[in-house]
């Protein structure tokens, strides 16, 4: 019989993907990008920056939000990304 509670193991931050879904022009989404690339960089986890004009199921989905944080594929953060949650929320 299988534990109730069991967990699976947390992926390794290398084995993470951090996606920043922002516009050109948006000083929180530089700003955003400011301390994904310092986390991500002292994590090893991956990142990639996702342009909300280029793409109309983000913009649908995130236009109020920008920019938004989403780590393998799911929403993180938005508008002001903490670089300690996002080191704890990637498991480091």
């Amino acid at each position: 019989m299988a534990p109730l509670f069991s967990r699976s193991p947390r992926p390794r931050p290398a084995d993470r993907m951090v996606t920043l879904v922002g516009k050109p022009g948006c000083h929180l989404c530089d700003a955003a990008q400011d301390v994904i690339e310092k986390v991500c960089a002292e994590t090893g986890a991956s990142w990639e920056k996702k342009d909300i004009t280029e793409d109309a199921e983000l913009h649908r989905k995130y236009w109020e939000q920008i920019p938004v944080v989403l780590i393998d594929g799911a929403q993180h953060d938005f508008w002001r990304v903490d670089p300690r949650r996002l080191r704890q929320a990637l498991g480091a």
